[in-house]
């Protein structure tokens, strides 16, 4: 995965932001919409886009393409950083893979241990008991 690679492939439109901010809000294009398109990507391998494809699942369209809005900031150059920071923090969650938990075999000698407490244990609580007047 090449990650310039990537952040070349993406598309950025700035459109008006809504809420509030006066005129500044009315006249000034600062909010940004990052659109990727997962399908058509030269940058990702075959096997990178089928793992995107079923662990961000939930972001993307219908067609594959993933949208990220962003419209923190007045700035429309921020809002390009943040949008593009998330989309990389994404990228890497998806492309995760975690280790295979390996099963370890219990010693014997831990076994016999535990089954050795347990009978020194036992014995412990029998030597409490009052005794049989027989």
């Amino acid at each position: 995965m090449d990650l310039e690679k990537i952040i070349s492939e993406l598309s950025f439109k700035a459109i008006r932001s809504s809420g509030a901010g006066g005129q500044n809000v009315n006249k000034v294009s600062s909010k940004i919409v990052l659109t990727f398109n997962l399908n058509d990507s030269q940058a990702l391998s075959d096997d990178e886009k089928i793992l995107l494809k079923e662990n961000i699942s939930t972001r993307l369209t219908s067609e594959n393409i993933l949208i990220l809005n962003c419209d923190e900031d007045r700035s429309q150059f921020k809002n390009k950083e943040i949008v593009t920071k998330r989309f990389v923090e994404i990228i890497k969650k998806g492309l995760f893979v975690p280790k295979v938990r390996k099963e370890t075999k219990i010693p014997k000698s831990v076994i016999k241990k535990r089954i050795k407490d347990k009978k020194n244990i036992s014995e412990i609580k029998q030597s409490r008991k009052k005794p049989k007047l027989d």
